[in-house]
């Protein structure tokens, strides 16, 4: 899969507090009982172009950062932008990792949407909560499933005016194209979800629009 060009813009553009957001997952799993030790190891899963790497260098220099995605063009993006020092580069999914227990705390942003539920979302979360140490966190963010609602029409008649404000080029009417061939779920499966991989309820830590973030923790 090819890097969009100027894919970072592009998603800043596409979602409400972007910007703010890998500064306030890495500040999430920061202050964790577990990742917040000294020296503690972490996961990216779903590295992208390096958003939440930039930010774990910034915050917690001292973790011990392995960093995975599937694309080998967007681990070359992230590689590019923070070069070898700190970080362990794999190109792999979580599932090949064969990593049990090894991480003090995990980050996945914006991965588990594109997965679809016949077994493969179920896998991918199972695989992220063998990989943390017990009571080990998991901060997740994604595309959200719309509850029923009457409103629901305005909010995406809002989220197609936030991102013309934000300069996004897009055919009037429709989202942008990276929101197309997704499969969000709503918070009922969600919980279902990650109670059958071992972690607990979801608590959300964000919301904008359809994107909502969690933070998880593994049972102990």
């Amino acid at each position: 899969m090819a890097v969009p060009q100027g894919y970072d813009l592009v998603v800043q553009q596409l979602i409400p507090g972007y910007a703010s957001l890998a500064r306030l997952a890495v500040a999430l799993l920061a202050a964790s009982p577990k990742a917040g030790r000294a020296g503690a190891q972490v996961l990216v899963a779903g590295c992208g172009t390096g958003a939440e790497l930039v930010e774990a260098r910034a915050q917690r220099p001292d973790w011990r950062v392995t960093a995975i995605d599937p694309s080998a063009e967007m681990l070359a993006e992230a590689q590019q932008r923070l070069g070898e020092a700190g970080i362990v580069w794999r190109q792999s999914r979580v599932e090949e990792l064969q990593a049990d227990a090894c991480f003090a705390g995990a980050l996945s942003v914006l991965v588990l949407q594109s997965l679809p539920d016949d077994g493969t979302k179920l896998a991918f979360l199972s695989a992220l909560a063998r990989s943390l140490e017990p009571g080990g966190q998991l901060v997740l963010v994604d595309l959200m499933a719309p509850e029923r609602s009457p409103l629901q029409a305005q909010v995406d008649a809002a989220w197609l005016g936030f991102q013309k404000a934000s300069g996004l080029p897009a055919a009037d009417g429709e989202l942008s194209a990276l929101t197309h061939g997704l499969h969000p779920i709503g918070t009922a499966r969600l919980t279902a979800l990650v109670n059958a991989a071992g972690f607990s309820d979801p608590a959300r830590v964000f919301q904008a629009l359809g994107y909502e973030g969690f933070l998880l923790q593994r049972a102990a």
